[in-house]
């Protein structure tokens, strides 16, 4: 016998073989079929939580970005208000603020997106791993 790895089939060597029945050959394939899902599934599971989670904080620092957009907005409201209205120091000390709530928002806005762009494509590694299972199902019958 060769030095061949995979355990010969319940009826012993590859001649014998052929002495399995049909329903021993479905149920072995399906037990195997059935070992594969699950362990991909279990693969994609592990993958979209660890996306999820990166993805999540990306997520946080853009809302973080909107409500510092937000008070931008309500700033430059007040600045133009104050402003219009004449009295003076009010002015500048709303373009002050609107100025800080601006840059906040930037910065809130750039690390979001920054964030964002180190999630890896849906499921990557699930993917390749589906594609090596598909490849072996094709050799195994061989």
């Amino acid at each position: 016998m060769s030095g061949s790895t995979a355990a010969p089939p319940p009826g012993g060597p590859t001649g014998a073989g052929e002495d399995r029945s049909l329903g021993d050959i479905v149920g072995s394939i399906t037990t195997e079929l059935s070992t594969l899902v699950r362990q991909e599934i279990a693969l994609a599971k592990a993958e979209a939580t660890q996306d999820a989670k990166t993805a999540g904080k990306g997520v946080g620092l853009l809302a973080g970005g909107g409500v510092a957009g937000h008070l931008f907005l309500i700033s430059l409201t007040a600045l133009v208000v104050i402003a219009l209205g004449g009295v003076i120091g009010y002015g500048w000390a709303a373009l002050i603020v609107t100025v800080v709530w601006a840059v906040i928002a930037a910065v809130l806005v750039q690390r979001g997106r920054t964030e964002l762009k180190k999630v890896p494509p849906p499921m990557q590694q699930t993917q390749e791993s589906v594609k090596e299972d598909v490849q072996w199902l094709k050799n195994r019958n061989s």
